[in-house]
């Protein structure tokens, strides 16, 4: 068919919106994509439980004691932590997993607390910074911080404890370079790397962690 001088067929209003809207009709039609299963929700099953978005009662057992509270299902475990129970050690930094601040252990496993919903923590113990002193006895981590100078703004310091913690419990005789790999998942903006190196070191030749 012949085109004008703007290359445009006369006669012809078809735009590529029109094609589309016609093609996906004609599929529909014949029974190409089925119309039934655009249009039909997801059902979940009679007995599933459904959680959320209102609060639900929650038991979390931090440090030894049972924590009752009701929460949403969305509240992560730092969150509950330091907004609901007022266990505030570990400092809501990046609230991104990157930076360590958060750090606590779950049945023995170091994890972010901001990247761990409480509903998910329930029947694990869970371990936080808290639970190291005696009394006015510091644990010999903490002990090893305050010689070794290896805290100064603070914010860090209650997560690479924790992370010390955990690491020595599974590596207690470290080298510097496997301490600096197994560390790496903590962030010091004030920089005190080198404290914090010695004073695992000091812990890890004969410490009891």
């Amino acid at each position: 068919m012949a085109k004008d001088k703007k290359g445009e067929t006369p006669g012809v209003d078809f735009s590529r919106r029109d094609f589309l809207r016609g093609s996906t009709a004609g599929a529909l039609s014949g029974g190409l994509i089925s119309g039934s299963a655009l249009a039909e929700p997801v059902v979940p099953a009679v007995d599933a439980e459904i959680l959320g978005p209102s609060p639900v009662p929650m038991t979390l057992r931090i440090n030894g004691e049972n924590h009752r509270t009701r929460l949403e299902p969305r509240v992560t475990l730092l969150d509950a932590l330091r907004n609901h129970l007022d266990i505030t050690g570990a400092k809501k930094v990046c609230d991104r997993a990157t930076c360590g601040a958060c750090t606590v252990m779950l049945d023995g496993k170091l994890v972010y607390a901001c990247s761990v919903l409480a509903i998910e923590a329930q029947g694990q113990d869970i371990q936080t910074v808290e639970s190291l002193a005696s009394g006015d006895e510091l644990h010999p981590i903490q002990a090893a911080f305050v010689e070794n100078d290896a805290q100064q703004c603070g914010f860090c310091t209650p997560g690479f404890v924790m992370a010390c913690k955990g690491f020595l419990d599974k590596n207690p005789n470290p080298t510097r370079e496997q301490i600096e790999k197994g560390l790496g998942g903590n962030i010091c903006r004030c920089g005190t790397y080198v404290g914090v190196r010695q004073a695992v070191l000091d812990i890890g030749t004969g410490g009891n962690v």
